[in-house]
């Protein structure tokens, strides 16, 4: 059997966020015991287009901005995506952050 790896490992949280909520690289991070890891559940996230199953549209930056917006096919899609479960983005950033944040180490 084939060791998780710390990608896989994130997928596996992140298909957990419930519909209209987000949560952060670093919370994910630090739910897998790897808080200095932000940067690299980021680099997950990237590379999460191969698993359509995986919801990277739900995880943005602490502040709740849309940081990897960009690695979205078209200008806005990740915003869409995040408006179509009633979460209202402004100038790229989450507006009520407290409200949708999904913190994994108190939910999971």
């Amino acid at each position: 059997m084939k060791e998780e790896s710390f990608f896989d490992r994130v997928y596996e949280v992140a298909r957990q966020i419930p519909y209209g909520r987000v949560t952060s690289y670093g919370a994910i991070a630090k739910y897998l015991g790897a808080a200095r890891s932000a940067r690299m559940v980021g680099y997950a996230m990237n590379g999460s287009k191969l698993n359509e199953d995986v919801p990277a549209h739900r995880v943005v930056n602490r502040k709740g901005i849309l940081t990897g917006k960009h690695h979205f096919q078209g200008t806005n899609l990740m915003q869409q995506l995040l408006e179509s479960e009633g979460i209202t983005v402004k100038d790229n950033q989450i507006q009520n952050l407290e409200k949708h944040f999904w913190d994994p180490a108190k939910e999971l």
